[in-house]
């Protein structure tokens, strides 16, 4: 079976997002699914200069050369049958080097956006997509609205949606979530929820 990608979007090693991750995965882990945790820190990644490059075929990003490594993400991302993205909530968005990586898929929206590359993917059932966001402030009703549209609207030109969420609040630090040891078993059990769910997907494919 393939493995889950599980991208670790904080800038912030072994914070509150990547605990969440790792709880996901070890639910995952029990009930038979791989998930690979791949920080995101760890990449190059050079924002986006709105050279508008990519507009024309073959909408490629002048960007991806050298160190740069955004291509290689996108390439795990794509290939995976379902991603996790785990990460902060910073000002009501996402944090810096997340939305670097995001404003470089302006590519996938340039090829959909043609009607040559736009007719094929409609036929292709969306990949399922998770999102786990933690914030420190504890109250505010749009506290998660501004980064779950950017995250739509990144995963729409990827043919890519999110299925289901965690949106966690007043998680500060690592301690303040391993003080909530309901929310961390809530989280484990997600991840099992949705191992079973790839096991059972796979099943059915081998089925056929």
């Amino acid at each position: 079976m393939r493995q889950i990608l599980a991208l670790l979007c904080s800038p912030r090693p072994d914070g509150v997002s990547d605990s969440l991750a790792r709880l996901f995965a070890e639910g995952a882990a029990e009930a038979g699914a791989g998930v690979r945790l791949e920080p995101l820190r760890r990449y190059a990644i050079a924002p986006c200069i709105g050279c508008g490059a990519c507009a024309r075929p073959p909408h490629n990003c002048v960007l991806a050369r050298g160190d740069d490594q955004a291509e290689e993400l996108f390439a795990l991302f794509q290939a995976a049958p379902l991603a996790l993205l785990a990460a902060p909530v910073y000002f009501y968005s996402l944090p810096a080097r997340f939305k670097a990586f995001i404003d470089r898929g302006q590519r996938f929206w340039a090829a959909r956006s043609s009607s040559v590359a736009g007719a094929g993917d409609s036929r292709l059932s969306p990949k399922p997509v998770l999102a786990a966001l933690a914030a420190g402030r504890p109250r505010g009703g749009q506290l998660f609205n501004g980064a779950l549209l950017t995250l739509k609207y990144f995963l729409a030109p990827q043919n890519a949606r999110i299925q289901d969420t965690r949106l966690l609040r007043g998680l500060d630090r690592p301690e303040d979530l391993w003080a909530r040891p309901a929310v961390c078993d809530a989280l484990r059990a997600w991840g099992r929820h949705w191992g079973e769910r790839l096991a059972a997907l796979a099943q059915d494919g081998r089925a056929r």
